[in-house]
C-alpha cells in the first residue's frame, strides 16, 4: 500500500493533488486563525534583524559554535588569540551542511562555518538563517577520487557514471559546476545521493563511480587504494564561498548578535594564523588529530587557500546566486534571490580584523 512518505497517510485512491489541497489548506487554516500574532512577531523580528548592532557584548552572553575536530579552539590556542568577549557554552563537531542544519533547527548551534551551498538548501527547506562572514577560496579545495580498478581519467569520462553527490554540501556543487563545464547534462550521469561521510565507503565498495573528496581526504585515500586503480582526477573547479552563518533567531536577538559581530575576527584571524604556520598546523592538527602522516599534511597545507576576507560582498552575492540557479536549473531547489541569505549588518567586520593583504 503506497503512503505518503511525509505524513505515512495512506494516499491510495485519493487524487493526490486533493489530497494535497486539503492538507495545504488545513495548515492555511491553522495559519489564519493565528495570523495577527504571527504577523507581529514577523514584524518583530524584521525590526531585530536591521537594527544597528550593539557596540558591545551584554555580561552572560554565550554561543554555541561549530568547530570541527576542535580546529577553532586549536587556532585560538596556538595563535595566542584569547578568549572572546562572550562565554562559548559548546564548541560542536559538527561541519556537513544537512547536519548544521539539524543542529540549528534544534536549538543546538548558534553559528557555522560552511560553504555556500548548505545556506541554499536551508532556505529551501524553509529555515531562516543568513550569511554574516565571507572568505574567499581561490584554489580548489575539491579533487575527484574514482574506485579501485577504474579508467576514467577525465570529468569527460563521467558520461553514464554512477557520482557521489550531496546537493546540500560543497561537494555538491562543485560536482555541478564541473559538469556543467565539461559540457554534461545532468541526465548524461547517474547521481547518487549520499551525504559526505559517506562518500569514503561508496568508492571503497564500488556503489559509486567517483566522488568529489576534500583535499585532506584524498592522500589517505589513495595511499590505500591507488596500488590497486583508483586515481585522483584534478580540475580548477573551486568552491568559493568559506562562511560563517547563524539562524535568524539567533542574529533577531540583540546580545546574541553582537557576540557573533565579536566573534568573526577571531575566526578570521585565527584563519590567518593557520595560513602563516602551517608547520605548527601539520603536525599539531593533521598529524596529532587527523592520523595524516607528515608528508600527507604537507601535501594538504601546500594546497591551502590564502584567507580573503573581502570589504564587499558583491562577488560572494553573484557566486551564490550562480550556486541557487545552476541547482534550481537541475530541479534540486527552487530559484530565488540568494541576497536575503546575506545580513550586510556584519559585512566589513572580517576584513577590518586582518591586515589589507588577506582583503583582497
Amino acid at each position: 500500500m503506497p503512503y505518503s512518505r511525509t505524513s505515512g497517510i495512506s494516499t491510495s485512491g485519493i487524487d493526490r493533488r486533493l489530497f494535497l489541497s486539503s492538507v495545504l489548506g488545513a495548515a492555511a487554516g491553522v495559519a489564519g486563525l493565528s495570523g495577527c500574532a504571527d504577523s507581529s512577531a514577523a514584524a518583530d523580528s524584521k525590526d531585530a534583524l536591521s537594527a544597528p548592532l550593539a557596540a558591545k557584548v551584554p555580561a552572560g552572553t554565550s554561543l554555541k559554535i561549530a568547530s570541527y575536530s576542535g580546529t577553532q579552539q586549536l587556532q585560538l590556542k596556538l595563535g595566542r588569540l584569547g578568549d572572546p568577549p562572550f562565554k562559548v557554552s559548546s564548541w560542536a563537531n559538527i561541519s556537513a551542511g544537512p547536519d548544521v542544519i539539524n543542529a540549528f533547527r534544534s536549538g543546538s548551534l548558534d553559528v557555522a562555518n560552511n560553504a555556500g551551498i548548505p545556506p541554499i538548501q536551508a532556505h529551501f527547506q524553509g529555515f531562516d538563517a543568513k550569511i554574516v562572514a565571507i572568505n574567499v577560496t581561490r584554489k580548489p579545495n575539491y579533487l575527484f577520487a574514482t574506485k579501485p580498478g577504474s579508467d576514467i581519467r577525465a570529468v569527460e569520462d563521467f558520461k553514464g557514471k554512477k557520482l557521489a553527490f550531496s546537493q546540500g554540501q560543497a561537494q555538491g556543487v562543485v560536482l555541478l559546476r564541473a559538469l556543467k563545464k565539461a559540457g554534461l547534462a545532468y541526465d548524461e550521469v547517474k547521481l547518487v545521493p549520499l551525504t559526505s561521510n559517506q562518500f569514503l565507503t561508496a568508492l571503497q565498495s564500488g556503489q559509486v563511480d567517483v566522488a568529489p573528496l576534500a583535499n585532506s581526504q584524498a592522500p589517505a585515500y589513495l595511499q590505500q587504494y591507488e596500488a590497486k586503480g583508483a586515481h585522483a582526477i584534478t580540475t580548477d573547479v573551486v568552491d568559493l564561498l568559506n562562511l560563517l552563518w547563524a539562524p535568524t533567531s539567533v542574529l533577531g536577538d540583540p546580545a546574541k548578535a553582537a557576540a557573533v559581530a565579536a566573534y568573526i575576527p577571531y575566526w578570521a584571524k585565527g584563519a590567518v594564523w593557520t595560513y602563516e604556520h602551517p608547520d605548527i598546523w601539520n603536525e599539531e592538527f593533521y598529524v596529532k588529530t587527523q592520523n595524516l602522516t607528515l608528508a600527507q599534511a604537507k601535501s594538504v597545507t601546500a594546497l591551502a587557500n590564502k584567507p580573503l576576507f573581502p570589504p564587499s560582498w558583491d562577488e560572494a552575492i553573484k557566486w551564490e546566486q550562480e550556486t541557487a540557479d545552476l541547482l534550481a536549473q537541475g530541479g534540486f531547489v527552487k530559484k530565488f534571490d540568494v541576497g536575503e541569505l546575506f545580513d550586510h549588518r556584519f559585512e566589513g567586520i572580517a576584513a577590518k580584523s586582518v591586515s589589507a593583504e588577506y582583503r583582497r
